[in-house]
């Protein structure tokens, strides 16, 4: 049984055109009639994204706003230097426009003015799905205008609306491109609801109980579907030594036993067997892409109580949580406002919920890793120790006849042993880099070093911006190690 609120899809319809048009009120019904079209395709919630320029800029929001779409603005430069380019008349209908977008983000701080307005159209594309064109077909009048904006969405295979700005007559480009649901977000959305007992609630700023449900779902799924695939892997590497021992003794020893051929086969096939259901076995992909969601929706959960929805996800670049990451980023902002909790009320609940927990969590981890790491080591260094006096025994005895061994220690120590223990001591090595050990030591441990900085500079901070960046820079650490596992897991079959 899927969710019954599931998390929502938002798509995105960026805009450049012209800031001079023949005829706007033409323009005008020509955007609504894209935004209208637009609306009616697929399911989701549309936003726009636009700059405020005077022209189709200011004519696209007024429209999308008339259409009860959220807005989001980009600005080129900051609003006091912004304003330079505008009559006094037409900054006075941009200030009264700006309270109403849901974002307001500024792109570029100083550097050129025309790079600003370039920046402004390239970030435009890079956020939207679909990019909606007012534009008269001629090349661009100056650097950032309507014609690049438009060449770049081309070349990034952007989904792109044209309307002429004479006639205003429309048409598409790319919208093959364009996907009217997200299969991932489906998915995750579809994840049967966690039960009430499985663990203690962990909401401590009240988010909207559809980002706690969906958190507690993906969470559930992934706990309940872990398909320790490291443990099949290392099965692998062990039917593979098995068969190498099985050999060795029957060469050593002299066996000509019927069944040790068998045992021998049964290993190798065995073996063969399990790399092949571990490249196609569908839960390990599952059993990623729920833990990845559950640790986004983690850390939405850990920051909902910030004044400022954290700009926590504008950096994932994975496609597959596109979607999901713009979900919770807007509906964060939506509800920033709603649910305001004092500073010391956030420091407090950030610091044990979130803070503590992780800590915790990283200190567990690492107190696994390093005996695990240690007996490895261990065990690679007798092996290979011990092989190396068998050999040099062998290699003695040989060259001088000393015999210091009888004929059934001989074949242990100069020919079962020397054959054996350098497999044994690789696959050592293989369950050190199969468990990716030293790559996860030194991570637990940096991780609980950024942790424990953090601990101390939250306690101490006293301003919201200060706490702001803090908390941003924690999480930023803490999907940064998610992503990195993320990719490491997802590859784990090709090891």
């Amino acid at each position: 049984m899927s969710s019954s609120h599931p998390l929502p899809l938002f798509h995105v319809v960026g805009f450049t055109g012209h800031r001079n048009l023949a005829n706007p009120p033409v323009i005008a019904a020509a955007v609504n009639a894209a935004l209208r079209e637009l609306k009616s395709e697929g399911t989701g919630e549309w936003i726009a994204l636009s700059s405020i320029a005077a022209g189709a800029d200011l004519l696209f929001t007024e429209q999308a706003l008339g259409l009860n779409l959220a807005w989001h603005c980009v600005l080129p430069l900051p609003a006091a230097e912004f304003r330079k380019d505008f009559s006094e008349t037409e900054w006075q209908t941009v200030e009264a426009l700006l309270p109403k977008a849901e974002q307001v983000r500024v792109i570029a701080e100083n550097g050129e003015r025309e790079d600003a307005y370039l920046d402004a159209g390239m970030e435009t594309v890079h956020a939207c799905d679909v990019l909606l064109a007012v534009w008269d077909g001629e090349p661009a009048r100056g650097k950032g205008g309507t014609a690049d904006v438009i060449a770049y969405a081309r070349d990034l295979k952007k989904p792109l609306l044209i309307i002429d700005a004479t006639t205003g007559a429309r048409r598409r480009e790319q919208f093959e491109g364009f996907t009217r649901r997200d299969h991932e977000l489906d998915f995750l959305n579809a994840l049967p609801p966690a039960p009430a007992t499985a663990y203690s609630a962990a909401n401590p700023f009240s988010a909207p109980d559809v980002v706690f449900q969906f958190q507690k779902a993906a969470d559930h799924a992934a706990t309940q579907s872990a398909p320790h695939f490291r443990r099949l892997i290392g099965s692998t590497v062990l039917l593979h030594v098995a068969a190498t021992l099985v050999a060795a003794a029957a060469l050593a020893f002299s066996l000509h036993v019927a069944v040790l051929p068998w045992i021998k086969l049964i290993c190798v096939v065995g073996a063969l067997l399990v790399a092949l259901a571990i490249r196609h076995y569908r839960a390990q992909h599952n059993w990623v892409r729920c833990r990845l969601a559950a640790e986004l929706g983690r850390s939405s959960l850990a920051t909902w109580g910030l004044p400022r929805a954290a700009t926590l996800f504008e950096n994932l670049e994975l496609p597959e949580i596109r979607q999901l990451a713009r979900s919770l980023q807007t509906l964060h902002r939506r509800a920033a406002n709603a649910r305001p909790v004092s500073m010391a009320v956030f420091k407090e609940k950030y610091l044990a919920d979130r803070i503590e927990d992780q800590l915790g969590y990283y200190q567990r981890r690492l107190a696994q890793a390093l005996p695990q790491l240690a007996r490895l080591r261990f065990g690679f260094a007798a092996s290979t120790l011990l092989a190396i006096v068998c050999t040099a025994a062998y290699a003695i005895d040989h060259t001088w006849h000393l015999a210091w061994f009888p004929p059934v220690g001989e074949k242990w120590i100069y020919y079962f042993l020397p054959i054996s223990l350098p497999v044994v001591a690789a696959a050592f090595m293989s369950f050190i880099s199969i468990n990716d050990l030293h790559r996860r030591v030194a991570r637990y441990r940096e991780m609980r070093h950024v942790l424990e900085r953090a601990r101390i500079q939250i306690g101490v901070s006293q301003t919201w911006n200060s706490l702001e960046k803090i908390v941003g820079r924690t999480e930023h650490a803490l999907l940064q190690e998610v992503l990195e596992w993320h990719t490491l897991t997802s590859h784990l079959e090709s090891h």
